[in-house]
């Protein structure tokens, strides 16, 4: 469970740094003789939202296995 909190914190604070994942893709609108014009397409993969769930999710995580940690030692 440590390490899945470790790996969550991790990849929502990398998604938060970037401002979130985007696939960038090109696209072929005009194809006349030597004339070629492109367009570059922005799609969103991960949204700084969903980082920002991973991020809070992961410090849930790594409370619950501190408390349930320290719970064990003292019974």
């Amino acid at each position: 469970m440590k390490i899945l909190s470790l790996v969550l914190v991790t990849l929502g604070i990398i998604v938060l740094l970037y401002g979130g994942i985007s696939l960038n893709r090109q696209k072929t609108i005009l194809d006349v003789g030597g004339i070629k014009a492109t367009a570059t397409e922005h799609q969103p993969a991960i949204s700084p939202i969903v980082g920002a769930i991973a991020l809070i999710g992961g410090v849930v995580l790594l409370a619950v296995n501190k408390r349930r940690m320290t719970t064990t030692k003292t019974a």
